[in-house]
C-alpha cells in the first residue's frame, strides 16, 4: 500500500507530536511504502532524512518562497497537489500541530483530494486482512482505498535501529507540482493575525487555605456553582450570523443581530446552504464532529477558518476573532479576508461530575491516592499534557489545548505547574483549588483557592 504520510517539524526541532504517532500508525501497516510529507524552509531536509531512518522509502518537502506565511487553507492546497503526484491509497496525518492546534489539515486535504476522512484515530488493527480504524470515542471503521485519516497522540514513535540508512530528501517547488501561486503562503491565506497580546484573561485572586480546610472549600464552591463567563456584546452587530448546532450561541450572540441554527449535515450540503445563504459568518462548536466538518466545509467554500476561539467582536462589518496561540501563551486577534468568515468556538464537554480532580506531574508519585480521593468526592479525574506524554495517565482524560476543556463546579488542581496550555481548558470551571508545594508557582494566578502544602499532607485527609 502507498501511503502518505504529512509531518511538520515542531519549534524545539522535533517532529511534532501528533505526527510522531500517525507516523508510527503507518510504519505498524504490513507491505507499505512510505513517503514522508512536509511543506518548510530548506533547513527542513535533514529532519525529514533523519525520520527516514525509521522506514519511510521517500521524503519529499515542499519548499518555496511562495509558501511561506501559509494558513491551514493555503497548506492544504500545496499539500494536495503533491500528495496527488505521489498517487497514495492512504494519507496520515497527526490530528494537530502543537504549535497551531487547529485540526484543519487532515479534513480540508480529504476535500481537496477526494478523500475518506477518518479523524481522531486512536489505534488501529488487521481483521481478517483488513485495516480497521479506532477513534476516540471506540467507533470503529474498516479501511477503504483513498483515504485520510488523522491521528490523535496515543502511539509513540519507534527508534531507529543503529544499522539504519538515511533516505535523501527530495525538495519539490510551486512548480515542480504545478501550484497557482496565488493560492500559496501569505497570497492565498483568508485568516490574518492582527495583533498578539499576552494572556493574562485567565487569573483568579487566589485564597491561600490549609489542607485540613479543603472539604470546606470544596462545599463553598458546589454551593457557587458555575458562574458563566459574561460575554462582552459587540455595541454594533453582523445582520445574520450562523451556528451549526446549538453550542456556538452564546458566541453568537455576542456578534449577532439575527441568529440562525442549523442542523449538521453532509460537508456537500452545508457548503451548498451557506453558499446560497449568504450569512455574515458562521460559526460551528469545539466537539469532534464539528471540528472534523468545518475544516471540510472552509476548503469547499474556499474560506477562512479560525479554530478554538475564545471571544468575538465586530465593528458591524468585519468579525474579529480571538484563539489562544504558542501553547495558549498569548492571544492572536484574527481576521478573515473572505466571505462568510468561519470559526469554531472553544465550548466545554457536558460534564457527568461536580468535581474533577487534575493530576500534574508534580503528584506523579501519588495517582493511587488521589484515585482514592476522587472515588470519596466521587469526583472525575484529568490530566496535564506532561502526564499523558510520560505514559502516567490515558490520552483520553488530558485536558487544555491539545485536549480538552472541562466545566466542573470545582476543579482540584493537584501538583500542576499551571501552565497557560493547561489553564485554557479549565477556564469555565466554577470554583479552582490548586494543591502546590510551591507557593510561587503559577497555578496560584487561576485558582480561587491555594494549598501550598505537601501533597501527601492532602492524601492523608
Amino acid at each position: 500500500m502507498k501511503i502518505v504520510v504529512c509531518v511538520k517539524q515542531s519549534a524545539n526541532g522535533e517532529i511534532n507530536p501528533f505526527d510522531a504517532s500517525a507516523y508510527e500508525a503507518a510504519l505498524n501497516i504490513t507491505d507499505s511504502e512510505i513517503t514522508l510529507l512536509s511543506m518548510g524552509p530548506q533547513k527542513t531536509a535533514p529532519f525529514l532524512e533523519e525520520l527516514t531512518r525509521l522506514g519511510a522509502h521517500r521524503a519529499v518537502l515542499l519548499c518555496d518562497k511562495a509558501f511561506a506565511g501559509a494558513d491551514t487553507l493555503a497548506t492544504s492546497y500545496a499539500l494536495s497537489l503533491a500528495i496527488k503526484s505521489l498517487e497514495p491509497q492512504l494519507v496520515v496525518c497527526g490530528r494537530q500541530s502543537v504549535d497551531g492546534d487547529t485540526g484543519q489539515v487532515g479534513p480540508s486535504l480529504a476535500v481537496r483530494l477526494g478523500f475518506n476522512l477518518v479523524t481522531n484515530v486512536m489505534s488501529m488493527y488487521s481483521d481478517c486482512g483488513t485495516l480497521v480504524f479506532k477513534d476516540r470515542n471506540g467507533v470503529e471503521t474498516q479501511f477503504a482505498s483513498n483515504t485520510v485519516i488523522t491521528a490523535e497522540k496515543s502511539m509513540k514513535l519507534r527508534l531507529p535501529s543503529i544499522r539504519s540508512k538515511k533516505v535523501q530528501t527530495e525538495i519539490w517547488t510551486a512548480q515542480d507540482i504545478k501550484a497557482d501561486t496565488s493560492l500559496c503562503g501569505l497570497k492565498g491565506s483568508p485568516t490574518r493575525v492582527l495583533k498578539t497580546f499576552e494572556n493574562n484573561s485567565d487569573r483568579r485572586h487566589c485564597k491561600f487555605i490549609k489542607s485540613d480546610e479543603l472539604n470546606a472549600a470544596i462545599e463553598t464552591g458546589l454551593k457557587k456553582g458555575r458562574e458563566k463567563i459574561k460575554p462582552v456584546i459587540s455595541e454594533k452587530r453582523l445582520e445574520s450570523v450562523w451556528c451549526v448546532g446549538s453550542s456556538p450561541l452564546s458566541f453568537a450572540e455576542t456578534v449577532g443581530e439575527s441568529i440562525t441554527v442549523i442542523d449538521i449535515e453532509t460537508p456537500e450540503k452545508m457548503a451548498e446552504k451557506i453558499k446560497n445563504g449568504k450569512p455574515d459568518a458562521v460559526l460551528w462548536g469545539s466537539d469532534m464532529l464539528s471540528k472534523a466538518l468545518a475544516p471540510q466545509v472552509a476548503a469547499l467554500l474556499e474560506t477562512g477558518l479560525c479554530a478554538d476561539c475564545t471571544a468575538l467582536e465586530t465593528d458591524g462589518e468585519t468579525l474579529y476573532m480571538y484563539r489562544p496561540a504558542c501553547s495558549g501563551d498569548i492571544i492572536a486577534k484574527i481576521r478573515c479576508e473572505t466571505n462568510p468568515p468561519m470559526a469554531t468556538v472553544r465550548t466545554a464537554e457536558e460534564e457527568q461530575k461536580k468535581i474533577i480532580i487534575g493530576i500534574g506531574y508534580g503528584a506523579r508519585d501519588y495517582i493511587p491516592e488521589i484515585k482514592a480521593l476522587a472515588e470519596k468526592l466521587n469526583a472525575g479525574i484529568a490530566a496535564t499534557r506532561k502526564m499523558v506524554d510520560n505514559d502516567y495517565l490515558p490520552y483520553e482524560i488530558q485536558v487544555g489545548l491539545t485536549g480538552k476543556t472541562v466545566n466542573p463546579e470545582v476543579y482540584i488542581a493537584v501538583g500542576i505547574s499551571g501552565a497557560i496550555h493547561h489553564i485554557a481548558g479549565i477556564r469555565q470551571s466554577g470554583t479552582v483549588i490548586a494543591v502546590n508545594c510551591d507557593r510561587d508557582a503559577p497555578i496560584f494566578n487561576y485558582a480561587d483557592y491555594g494549598i501550598a502544602d505537601d501533597i501527601q499532607n492532602l492524601i492523608k485527609l
